[in-house]
Order: C-alpha cells, then structure tokens, then sequence
C-alpha cells in the first residue's frame, strides 16, 4: 500500500456564523497550516484530529490502494484531493497526496 501525506494548507474562520449559531468554547482546534502527518496501509496517523480523519478517510484509504482520479480529473495531481474538516465555523483545508 502506498504511504500518503496530509498536509493543513489554510483554515477558514467564519466569525459571523460563530456569533450567531456558536456556543463560546475556549479550545477548538489545534491543527496548524503546514502541519504534516503520513498515513501507513490507510490508517489514520498519531496526532491527526479525530474529526479531520472523519472526513478525509475515505479518500486517504481510496490513494493508499492506489487509486485515484477523484471525480474525472478534478486535481491536476491524480494521485491527491483536497479535503476540508467538517468543522462549520472553522474549516481547515488538507491536502491529501501519495508519497511517491
């Protein structure tokens, strides 16, 4: 099985959205841009955020098989997607990628 990178490129804030829907939480993220993890055999690496996994698992488990092309060419690299956590408010987007 291939070895595949995650990597947190940019997270969105959305604080118009916090103040009208969100309860105030002190901690909610701590996935930083540039923060890099490799997943083996398609399993999820130590330290990735649970729900980060939740929604790039799929696909991470689809690149470690070697498949690919998402959706008919939808990146320009087929052996990769990006992918944004489920987090409504504060999105962060992954880049997910064989290592080759």
């Amino acid at each position: 099985m291939n070895k595949v990178r995650i990597t947190a490129i940019r997270q969105t804030v959305y604080p118009d959205l916090m103040a009208k829907y969100e309860n105030p939480i002190e901690h909610t993220c701590d996935v930083r841009e540039g923060q890099q993890w490799i997943s083996e055999n398609g399993k999820c690496p130590e330290g990735m955020c649970p729900s980060a996994w939740y929604s790039m698992r799929e696909f991470v488990e689809s690149l470690a098989r070697g498949e690919g092309n998402f959706y008919d060419g939808w990146m320009k690299n087929p052996l990769s997607a990006m992918i944004s956590c489920n987090d409504g408010f504060r999105p962060f987007s992954f880049y997910i990628e064989v290592v080759e």
